[in-house]
Parts: structure tokens; C-alpha cells; sequence
């Protein structure tokens, strides 16, 4: 009983991982970026919806909408100003600038409200726990992976069934064709951010009610797991993410019960030299060979 109580809480925070890791992928896939203020973008999602819910009095989903739609303007705001000039530039100068990004976000919320830590407010869950065949699961962890598979599924909805999902697949398979074909690269990139943006701002809301505690710097372990989590299922690849982020969240449960609870965070960059070693494309990746 207690493996499957581990279980169910290793998915519950890989659910959050899986949402993150999300916009890594869908950005990697499209531009070929790293994109490591990602973390810190699910880091404003958090606050946003902290302030929606103690100023603005709304509930959790209300909370969880507004930090969606914030996020995934932010998002784009971060592609215009920040990648957009550097879309021909090389890998390297594009990966500084999204560290530089990064810090500017996490440093920018310090000097603007402070670095002192906040709390979410307690009982936003009508339902406390629920008991399935002995096992006890916290109305928390139930809303968790209920919020998280319907925004997976939405996402697999407008990727292989909408205009834009098609452009999306278009632009990360072939660049330069879909421009050909009449397909507007530059919003179909902007898009592309504002998804897996909303997404990390999802991911940040439910984050602050499953731990409570939220704080400018919060966005930067979380950030990289889920990088480990996109490349662990194969960074470009849609269901690696999905798959990645829930079996990093369960790894990092079970090590946690065999009483390793001090190793919890390094497991995930265990795994991710692991995966580098013996499966670098990823469990659902390909070996591509690049000519240089």
C-alpha cells in the first residue's frame, strides 16, 4: 500500500514536471532552442496566480486561467524581444541569451516585490482525500492529475487537429518548405511559446497549492528537471515529455521512500548523465546523424 501511495504521488508531481517539460520540447522541436527561461516563466505563473486568488479573491481554476493567459502573453513577449532577432544566429549565442533571460526574470521579480518567500492559502480543494482500495489520495493530488490530463489532451487536440497544430508540425519539420508553402513562420514560433508558456504557468499554480510555498527563485531546480524530463523522453517529441515528466516525478517518489529523501533532486541529473550515455535521442527519440 504504501508503493502504490508513492505511486500516486510521484505521478501527481510528475504531472507538474510533464507540463513544464512541455514547452521545452514543443520549443525545441520548432526552433531548435533551449529555452531556460522556461523555468522562470512557471515561476510568474505561480505568482500570478497566488495574486489572483489573496487580492483578487478568485478560486483555483479562475487563478489558473489568468496565470495561463499572463504566461502565455509573457511568452511571447520573451520570443519577440528577446529570440526573434537571434532566429539565424548561431545554437550558442541563442542559449546564452536564454540564461541571460532567466536571469533577468528571476532578478527583475526581486527587485520588484522583494525576495522574501509566499504561501498559498490553504483549502482551495473542496474535496480533502479520497480513499480507493486503501490507499489514501489527497483531493490535491486527484485535481493535479485531473488539471494536468485535460491540458495534455488539449494540447494533442490543437497540435494534430487544428490549423495552427498543423503549421506547428509543418515549421519543426521542415523550416524553410512550410515558408514556401504560405505557412507564417514567426506567429506559428510566437504560438508555439504561448502554448508551452500557458502551460509552465499551469504548472506554476499547481505547483504553489501542492507545496505552498513559492518564492522568485522557485523556477530554477523544477526548470531543469523538467529539461531532464524532455530529454528523457526525447526532447522534440510531444509524448516524451508527457511520458518523461511522470516517470521522473515517480523516480524521485520511490527514492524518497527507500529513505534517500538528501538525493531527491540529484536522481534527475543521475538519470539525464544515464540517459546521455546509453539512449542519447531519448526513450521515444530517434538517432539522427547530423553532417557537418
Amino acid at each position: 500500500m504504501e508503493f502504490i501511495q508513492q505511486l500516486v504521488n510521484g505521478v501527481s508531481l510528475g504531472s507538474i514536471y510533464a507540463l513544464i517539460a512541455l514547452g521545452y520540447t514543443m520549443v525545441y522541436g520548432i526552433v531548435k532552442l533551449i529555452n531556460f527561461a522556461h523555468g522562470d516563466v512557471f515561476m510568474v505563473g505561480a505568482f500570478i496566480g497566488f495574486y489572483s486568488i489573496t487580492f483578487l479573491h478568485l478560486n483555483f481554476f479562475l487563478a489558473l486561467i489568468i496565470s495561463m493567459v499572463f504566461c502565455a502573453l509573457f511568452g511571447v513577449l520573451i520570443e519577440r524581444i528577446a529570440y526573434k532577432p537571434l532566429r539565424n544566429a548561431t545554437r550558442i549565442a541563442a542559449l546564452i541569451t536564454a540564461i541571460g533571460v532567466s536571469l533577468l526574470i528571476e532578478y527583475g521579480m526581486i527587485y520588484f516585490r522583494g525576495a522574501q518567500p509566499e504561501a498559498y492559502p490553504s483549502g482551495l480543494v473542496p474535496i480533502k482525500a479520497v480513499e480507493i482500495l486503501g490507499v489514501k489520495i489527497s483531493g490535491q493530488s486527484l485535481l493535479i492529475l485531473g488539471v494536468s490530463l485535460i491540458l495534455m489532451v488539449l494540447l494533442q487536440f490543437i497540435v494534430h487537429k487544428t490549423k495552427i497544430g498543423k503549421a506547428m508540425r509543418a515549421v519543426s519539420h521542415d523550416m524553410d518548405a512550410a515558408k514556401l508553402m504560405g505557412i507564417n513562420v514567426n506567429n506559428t514560433i510566437s504560438a508555439t511559446f504561448a502554448i508551452g508558456s500557458a502551460l509552465a504557468g499551469a504548472a506554476g499554480v499547481i505547483f504553489g497549492m501542492y507545496y505552498t510555498k513559492i518564492e522568485p527563485l522557485m523556477g530554477i531546480i523544477p526548470g531543469l528537471k523538467a529539461f531532464v524530463a524532455a530529454v528523457l523522453g526525447g526532447i522534440g517529441i510531444i509524448p516524451g515529455a508527457m511520458v518523461g515528466g511522470l516517470l521522473l516525478g515517480v523516480i524521485e517518489s520511490l527514492v524518497s521512500a527507500l529513505g534517500f529523501s538528501l538525493w531527491r533532486d540529484g536522481v534527475a541529473f543521475v538519470v539525464l548523465i544515464l540517459i546521455l550515455i546509453f539512449r542519447p535521442s531519448g526513450l521515444f527519440g530517434k538517432n539522427v546523424r547530423e553532417k557537418v
